[in-house]
Parts: structure tokens; sequence; C-alpha cells
């Protein structure tokens, strides 16, 4: 037995150890919605791709308008949004799409999605992504586009596409010099839209790309499980000597949209053969109001965190797709900055609705403490009031307030105020009133301060 199964062993004892726990802690959902009318992204919007580059978090995207008269101008696109937090706020590029639809013939003249994108020197990104034809509507390939920044501009590889028929690109890792590539493939071999986890190998990023002769990596579940129906495109990423895959799993519904899916995680020593942990699944979709879905998962790592965006589906809505995110804590104690609202300005004598605001979980949590930051009108007589509503699943709110209070006031200064609390609910949502009937407050901004023991 070789050195590597040795470790390969005592890391298989760390990740499976019986009091090693992933802490599901929703996010401020949806942390991304569709564009407005007549937007690019104003149907539907999926996940792709985080990526973050020095100061900058980079969220990739895959939208489709809303246009009836034809299918054809309905076609997926890939978009990007910024933050400085990986939990947002969001901005999406001011030139998005960042890839449009080949020319009319060309292999991805139908859809471009699933970008997958990595670095490598100061300045050279690669994005692989999945493309279709308008003329082989059955069949996904795989392109290449490269940029000198992650907003692009995007040139496609002259000889696209990289590597033919290989579903949904789910993300590209290089490892000791090879490039490691895990897809959604066959797509509907375990259900409508779903599939096993495949991979693909080459030793450089325009390949010659090989298929793994053993594939798929990563298979369903039995029959009966909570993953047998296949998964939507997962993230692979290798750290300390493991690969490892956090995945939607489906429990499929006789109509596709309504699919149940949580969120799963297996590991791999080699890259080929993955390992599914006993305590899946990690992320449950029932511990998010409203959710059916958590599809298309990508993940980020920022220890002790472990950021897991993903699609968003709704229960209540099952047409409207989002983007969400689930993070997981990995050690305890912990802290968790999480951006709640973020205003230009509140009117004058105006009040926020509970709609406006993300639920927040409070399932894993033992301390709560709400920033709160604005900038008053030099000629403001009042100031920011701060409302909080309790709720037992994060859909149906009291009518009356757990928690008042209200932010320090001073005439045309900037002010913030932490408030720290106690509460024993499930769920809160905030929402604020301006009490001055005649200056609009600005730069509102609330964060709430998850702790956990």
């Amino acid at each position: 037995m070789d050195i590597w199964d040795e470790e390969g062993k005592e890391m298989h004892r760390e990740i499976e150890r019986p009091h090693r726990k992933f802490i599901q802690i929703p996010g401020p959902n949806p942390i991304l919605r569709r564009g407005k009318k007549g937007s690019w992204d104003e149907k539907w919007i999926e996940c792709c791709d985080v990526f973050k580059d020095y100061e900058t978090y980079y969220l990739y995207y895959h939208g489709v308008p809303l246009d009836k008269k034809t299918w054809l101008r309905q076609s997926y696109r890939i978009g990007v949004a910024t933050s400085s937090h990986p939990l947002g706020p969001w901005r999406k590029y001011e030139k998005n799409p960042i890839l449009d639809l080949g020319e009319e013939g060309s292999w991805d003249d139908y859809h471009v999605a699933c970008a997958s994108i990595i670095k490598e020197g100061t300045d050279k990104y690669y994005m692989w992504y999945s493309g279709m034809g308008s003329k082989k509507r059955d069949k996904w390939s795989i392109g290449l586009a490269t940029a000198s920044s992650p907003l692009g501009p995007w040139k496609k590889y002259k000889d696209n596409p990289v590597l033919e028929d290989f579903g949904y690109v789910g993300g590209v890792v290089k490892v000791k010099g090879k490039y490691y590539m895990y897809t959604e493939h066959p797509i509907g071999s375990t259900g409508p839209d779903y599939g096993p986890i495949a991979l693909a190998k080459a030793e450089r990023p325009e390949g010659p790309w090989i298929k793994h002769k053993g594939n798929p990596v990563l298979s369903s579940g039995d029959w009966g499980s909570w993953d047998d129906g296949g998964f939507s495109e997962g993230e692979v990423t290798y750290r300390e000597g493991i690969f490892h895959i956090f995945y939607g799993g489906a429990k499929l519904h006789p109509t596709r949209i309504q699919t149940r899916e949580s969120i799963g995680y297996a590991y791999s020593f080699d890259g080929y053969k993955f390992t599914k942990y006993r305590n899946n699944p990690v992320a449950l979709r029932e511990r998010n109001p409203d959710a059916s879905a958590f599809a298309e998962v990508h993940s980020f790592f920022e220890p002790p965190f472990i950021f897991l965006y993903h699609t968003l589906r709704y229960i209540s809505r099952p047409e409207i797709e989002d983007i969400g995110v689930q993070v997981l804590a990995t050690s305890t104690p912990f802290r968790l900055a999480m951006p709640i609202l973020n205003l230009n300005s509140l009117k004058a004598g105006t009040t926020t609705s509970l709609e406006n605001c993300p639920p927040i979980s409070l399932e894993h949590i033992s301390e709560l403490a709400i920033t709160v930051e604005c900038t008053y009108h030099v000629k403001a007589k009042k100031g920011l009031r701060i409302h909080l509503r309790a709720s037992y699943d994060g859909i149906h709110y009291d009518t009356e307030n757990l928690y008042t209070f209200d932010n320090d006031f001073k005439p045309g200064q900037t002010i913030g105020k932490t408030v720290e609390l106690s509460p024993k609910v499930m769920f809160i949502k905030i929402f604020l009133e301006n009490l001055d009937k005649a200056k609009d407050i600005t730069n509102v901004k609330v964060t709430a301060t998850l702790g956990g023991k």
C-alpha cells in the first residue's frame, strides 16, 4: 500500500468522523433575481459559477428573455454579477450578456450556458461552457472562451467545440497540470433533464479532451433514496488533496419543473471514484421557505464557511427561477455577517414591506446582532425605526413586532448602530420606517451577524 493510500484512508476518517457536521444556514434569498421586463434575462435565471478575483466576487449565470413569438429568442445566454461580499448585494454587469449566441448555423447558435471559470497567471481567464445549435437540439457540446478580465470581453476559441456531446458543464479544475472537467451527462438518462456526473481530462484548456472510460464518476442513489432521480450539474473543487463535489440531488416529480432537489456532498481522492457523504443531504430545501429545489450547485470555500450557490425554484411559483445560496458552517463557534437590506433611499414617511426582506433563519443560531447604518438629511427632524417580526415557518409572520428599536439620529450624518438580540424563534424578517415626513434617508444598510456555538 503506497503513501497516497495511507493518506487517503486518514482523510476518509477525518471526513466521515461521527461528530463531523455541516451546519446549514440559508442565505438572504434570493440573492439575484431575474431581470426586469424586456431584459435579456427576464424569464428566468440559473446558476453557473462563482469566482473570486482579488477582492471582488463574480457570480456567473445564464438567463432567458421572455419572447412569446419565437422560442429561438428565448435562448440561454451567459451574464455575470459582482459583489464585495459572498452574500451580496450583487450588481448585474451593465454589459450583460457577456457571452452570446454564435452566428446563425454555428454549433452554439441556440444556447450558451453553464459557464466555468479558471484563472491562470495574472491576466488569463478561461471559460468552458455548454452550447447547443439550432440544427442539433438533442446535443449539448462544450466550448471554450478566453479573456483578460473576469468581465470580458470573452473571445470564443476558433476550433470550438472542444468536446462534442458532453452535457452540462459543472466545473473544471486543474490538478497537477491536468484539467478535470465534470459535467452532467448523459442528460435525461435518470429523469427529464437529470443525469449522472461524468468526467473528461485534458493537458491543455483546449484539449484534446478524453472522456473517462469508467463514467459516470457519481451515480444517482438507489430507488427510494433522496437523490434517486439523478443530478443537475455540480461543481468539483480540489482542496488539500481531495476532490469535493456539492450537487443537487433530485427526487423526481411528474412535472419536471416541480422536481424536489436538495444538496448532497461527495468526495474523491483520485478524481475518478466519488464516495457520497453518509449524512446526506447536507443542505435541505425544506430549510429555505417556499423552496422546491436547489439546482445547478456551485461551491465556494472560504473557511470556516462553504457557500453553495444554486438555482432557486419555488413551491408557490414553479415557473420562476432565481439564484440563491446556502451557507455551510464547518466548525463552531462561528460568526457570519449576512447583508439583509441595502437601499439607496428610503422615502420620507414610508415603510418597507416584509416582502422586501429575505427570511433570516435562526434554527442553528444562538446569538444574533442587527447592525443598521444610514445617512440622514441635514434638515431631517426624525430618524429611522427598525421593526422585527417572527415566524415559525418563514412564510407566515406575526402581525405584532417581536422587537422594535430606533437608530441613533443626527441630522446630516451617517449613523450606525448595533443591537444584540436573543430571539427564540425559527425565522425573523425586518422592515424599516422613516419617521421623518419631509426628508428621505439614504444609504440604508442592514446586516445580521449570526453566531453559533
